[in-house]
């Protein structure tokens, strides 16, 4: 009970044993069994006598009565304590003064504070100073009462203690205050810790939904109010952003409808103070034409807080409660503290959505707004944004329709997540889509768009791969910038990470030459091309985000009501980080090989051979080793190189026009697949079988054709001819 701090003293000091020991032996057993017992008559050993001028002073005893003060005289040697009516009285004490031993006088405490009183005491007594406490004591008919005592103690001649003197008076007013003022003080504390928690909230509110969440779901320490809504100012109408406590068709009501010069909420703009309203007939009284639809709402009392940022109003809050009430000092600071913290949080969520909504906006212009569709492909593209900044950077796709019915595929990334990157991005784009738009090769396109970039003098550079799809053959021609290479699902499910050879970023040399990869494509078969956003993080290395791309491109589709290449595409992409956490954005682009329109034997290989490039010869052999190593019939793989390359090498040597081959492997029920290779060119000139002597350097291609292939032939064509044979899997030799 005690509120002034404890001392920690030494011992107590022994105390001679009261007169009454029965007596002191019942009110401890009382006090052990956590009961307040009170007798009805105290033990008094007999009255004290009237004090004489002598030992009070004449001043001094109307003083002590005026003020309700009573005083104590604590004999220490023998532990006899006297005090006057007053102090009687003060105590509990009916029928004048007592005198009493130090436990008698200690069990008319309350058990909570006679230990600390008797602590302190024993403390002056032992370094003969003050002490003084307050404690409570329960008078017969039960009630508690708070005394406060001080008291000194005074030594003898020798120094040593011999008395203590002191005063008593009630405090119970004067502790009811200091828990008055202790309850204050705890609610003035949870308002601070309030105001920091609301701050805390609303600075990690990005959103202007989120700050409206925000504040709807504040506990107001204190006035727990009935509604919160949160609005936002603009063109002389509200717009609410958020309520609790109010059912729809009320908050709808005022949902963007102008804002009339007598309502309270117009006022707290104008005037840009906030707007206390304790009861109905306030606010009927002084706005009496907003009163009818307020009063439909059920509440009794309102505060309007102008939200004002950079000496704008820009928004209002109003808090409202369901019982009539006047806000005192304090609680108007509180609220007008939290508005302008609204305010603040509010101004600049609405900054951050303008910004997002430019990013989104600038984006969307940039990237293209709908993919063609091109036939015998079918394309899936995603772009995720990243989880910080303007969420807007270099990143894009592109699907490019090319002359001669092929199609392009582009995947890029420019240096940078800023606005200047994806202004750079969208020049890059619109040079690469025009220069393969103009039917350039490949790595023609690549080497112009570097110069291209180059030129610009951005300080920036791109990555960049760039891929023309044959589409009636499904052939890739692929170049890569220093970007990462695709990855193709095949057929039966499985995936591979395609090797491309690569060059420098576009930018960085105004002479840089790329090379071109071939890889074919089955029907079915898919491309996914994507940005290192999706592969590589600050937890995530290139190698490990390849391997995981490659899981995630592998396996089974479900099957779904959506195109199972946009399934395959929502796989991919929900295994990037969230958006919160994703430090760079992502393109994703895939397309897959449907064959071309009316459709074509399921495994087949196309390709054209210019009459010049004789160096296309050996790429030719390499294609046509993987294509039948995945077509299942490798053990058909050395004679068909062997045979495809004599009459390709034949049909450009004795041509001026280039040569069409072409690989078809048939699988027809109950027997053996059979791979059908032909060589189409234009001449009329057609091949002679001879017998070549021994020194001759030609002439022993059809002899070979004859001798290996299970079937040959030529047949004529409009302009020119076919050379063909077959080869059977699993035949004799």
């Amino acid at each position: 009970m005690a509120t002034e701090p404890e001392p920690q003293g030494p011992a107590r000091l022994p105390l001679p044993p009261p007169a009454n020991g029965g007596r002191r032996a019942g009110l401890r057993s009382s006090l052990a069994a956590g009961r307040i017992a009170v007798p009805a008559v105290l033990p008094v050993v007999q009255p004290v006598a009237a004090r004489t001028a002598d030992s009070t002073p004449d001043w001094l005893e109307p003083a002590m009565a005026a003020n309700g003060i009573g005083s104590f005289d604590w004999d220490i040697r023998r532990d006899l304590i006297e005090a006057d009516q007053r102090a009687a009285a003060i105590i509990g004490i009916t029928g004048g003064s007592f005198r009493l031993s130090s436990d008698a006088f200690l069990s008319l405490l309350h058990p909570e504070d006679a230990p600390v009183v008797r602590r302190r005491v024993e403390r002056a007594v032992a370094e003969l100073g003050q002490c003084g406490a307050y404690y409570r004591t329960v008078f017969p008919g039960g009630t508690l009462h708070a005394v406060r005592f001080r008291g000194r103690v005074l030594a003898d001649a020798f120094g040593r203690p011999s008395r203590m003197v002191g005063f008593v008076w009630d405090a119970t007013a004067e502790l009811h205050k200091r828990e008055d003022a202790g309850r204050l003080a705890a609610l003035r504390e949870e308002r601070s810790r309030f105001i920091k928690e609301a701050a805390r909230a609303l600075s990690e509110a990005v959103t202007v939904r989120d700050v409206a969440r925000v504040f709807t779901e504040l506990p107001l320490p204190g006035l727990p109010p009935d509604g919160l809504v949160l609005a936002a100012f603009e063109t002389g109408r509200l717009q609410i952003l958020g309520a609790s406590g109010y059912r729809g068709e009320y908050v709808s009501a005022y949902d963007r409808t102008p804002l009339e010069p007598f309502q309270p909420a117009a006022e707290a703009i104008r005037t840009r103070l906030p707007v206390f309203l304790a009861s109905p007939q306030e606010y009927q009284q002084r706005f009496a034409q907003a009163w009818p639809q307020a009063s439909r709402t059920g509440r009794s009392a309102w505060a309007f807080l102008p939200l004002v940022a950079s000496g704008r109003p820009i928004g209002l809050c109003v808090v409202s409660f369901d019982d009539a009430r006047e806000l005192d000092a304090d609680e108007r600071i509180l609220l007008s503290t939290l508005g302008g913290l609204v305010a603040q949080s509010l101004a600049r969520a609405r900054l951050h959505d303008a910004e997002h909504e430019l990013a989104a906006g600038l984006q969307r212009v940039m990237l293209p707004r709908t993919v063609p569709a091109v036939p015998g492909v079918t394309t899936a593209v995603r772009y995720l944004p990243a989880g910080s900044g303007l969420q807007i950077g270099g990143d894009w796709y592109d699907v490019v329709p090319l002359p001669g019915g092929h199609v392009g595929l582009v995947i890029g990334d420019v240096q940078g997540h800023d606005v200047h990157a994806a202004g750079i991005m969208g020049q890059l784009r619109i040079a690469l889509r025009a220069y393969a738009a103009e039917g350039h090769p490949p790595a023609a396109v690549m080497a112009r768009a570097s110069r291209f970039l180059a030129d610009l003098d951005t300080d920036h550079f791109a990555t960049c791969t760039y891929a023309e799809v044959n589409v009636d053959y499904g052939v890739v021609y692929a170049v890569r910038a220093g970007h990462l290479d695709p990855v193709v699902r095949r057929g039966d499910g499985s995936s591979a990470v395609q090797s491309v050879v690569g060059g420098l970023p576009l930018g960085i040399s105004t002479d840089q030459e790329y090379q071109v990869t071939r890889f074919s494509l089955d029907p079915g078969e898919t491309v996914v091309l994507c940005t290192d956003g999706l592969v590589e993080s600050r937890t995530m290395d290139v190698d490990t985000g390849m391997a995981r791309l490659c899981e995630a491109v592998a396996g089974e589709l479900e099957p779904e009501a959506a195109d199972p290449i946009e399934v395959l595409a929502d796989r991919i992409s929900a295994r990037a980080a969230d958006s919160a956490e994703r430090e760079d954005d992502i393109a994703l682009l895939l397309l897959r090989w449907d064959g071309p329109e009316g459709g074509l034997a399921a495994q087949q290989l196309r390709r054209r051979i210019g009459q010049a490039d004789l160096a296309r010869v050996a790429e030719l052999r390499g294609e046509l080793r993987d294509a039948l190593r995945r077509w299942g019939v490798a053990e058909l793989i050395d004679t068909a190189e062997l045979l495809a390359s004599e009459l390709v090498t034949n049909a450009i040597r004795h041509t001026d026009r280039d040569a069409m081959f072409t690989a078809r492997l048939y699988r027809e029920d109950g027997r053996e697949p059979r791979l059908r290779i032909e060589v189409e060119d234009e001449s009329d000139l057609w091949p002679k079988r001879r017998t070549p002597g021994e020194q001759a350097s030609s002439g022993r291609g059809l002899m070979l054709v004859e001798a290996l292939a299970d079937a040959w032939g030529v047949e004529p064509r409009g302009s020119g001819k076919r050379m063909w044979f077959e080869l059977t899997a699993g035949g004799e030799d």
